[in-house]
């Protein structure tokens, strides 16, 4: 535990990482760890891809996690692992809304967990980047939202949706009056990333590094036992989502991520440039981006079907 604690994985990473070398060791119990070597790991990543069906992204998952363990806790670094049986990695479009539709969701969402529903679509940001959100991320002057550590590790600025500007201008008075009662009751500290709480000592205890979507309730940080208030569970938000689109009745697979997919969709539509579009996200080759020119209609998509132009 302490050995992935030093790279500074986030809290999602170290428990993936440990899930993962847990399951390897399982696969080869008779062996013991310091016998195994790249022919182990190449038979446990094959058992994942023919016996277990995982995707490309779940395999790979499992490869960093052990890379890691081999080279940082046995003090071992893997070599050649050699050849081994990967998952094919599908060629999908993602799922798309229609404005129309995106509003119809948004009918049927309300509250914080609407707020940000309607935050993810009209920025572009995923899950995660949204419920990590800090009071100083957001720029009313500039009308900007600074989103830290997002894709890619990187940080970039997203738009801030003028109509959500009176309703975060809201929140964060919320948040203050919900850290104002934790002050007064002896708590009022947040996770700091980083070196920052040594550096700054009192920062924990300012406004401004509270998290924008504050959990309800305290919550002991599983790292240093402190009893804290942390964001939001992703998990709520999810499930908002879900709930938002079964009462829709819409029949596409809607889940969070595919708020980013129109964000993306729409703006290509409505006549930006897939560079900027690439920045919006974070994505680090353009190529990425480009498959929303399919989603926008603006490739081979946009083409009459012949049966159209004789009916």
């Amino acid at each position: 535990l302490a050995a992935v604690r030093i790279p500074g994985y986030s809290i999602n990473t170290e428990r993936s990482y440990l899930g993962w070398i847990n399951r390897f060791l399982r696969f080869h119990c008779k062996l013991s760890p310091l016998s195994c070597s790249e022919p182990e790991v190449a038979s446990f990543l094959e058992h994942l891809a023919v016996r277990r069906k995982v995707s490309v992204a779940t395999q790979s998952q499992a490869l960093n996690a052990l890379v890691f363990f081999f080279a940082r806790v046995l003090e071992q670094p893997l070599g050649e692992i050699g050849p081994f049986k990967r998952p094919k990695r599908p060629k999908r479009l993602p799922t798309v809304l229609s404005p129309a539709e995106v509003q119809e969701l948004f009918s049927h969402a309300s509250g914080q967990s609407g707020m940000m529903i309607r935050l993810m679509y009209g920025t572009g940001m995923r899950l995660m980047e949204c419920v990590r959100l800090r009071v100083l991320d957001v720029d009313f002057n500039y009308s900007t939202i600074t989103v830290h550590a997002g894709k890619g590790g990187k940080d970039r600025q997203v738009p801030l949706p003028a109509v959500l500007s009176d309703a975060l201008r809201e929140q964060i008075q919320w948040v203050r009056k919900i850290h104002d009662f934790d002050l007064s009751a002896g708590f009022g500290t947040v996770f700091l990333p980083g070196a920052l709480a040594r550096k700054y000592p009192s920062a924990e205890k300012e406004l401004r590094w509270q998290y924008l979507f504050p959990s309800t309730k305290l919550a002991q940080d599983p790292r240093s036992g402190v009893m804290r208030r942390h964001h939001i569970h992703d998990s709520a938000i999810q499930k908002a989502v879900r709930k938002a689109a079964s009462k829709s009745g819409l029949t596409k697979r809607i889940t969070s991520h595919t708020l980013c997919h129109s964000f993306a969709s729409h703006l290509l539509q409505s006549g930006a440039d897939s560079r900027t579009v690439q920045e919006l996200l974070g994505h680090a080759d353009v190529a990425t981006t480009m498959i929303y020119t399919h989603t926008a209609g603006l490739g081979g998509q946009s083409t009459r079907s012949p049966l159209d132009t004789i009916e």
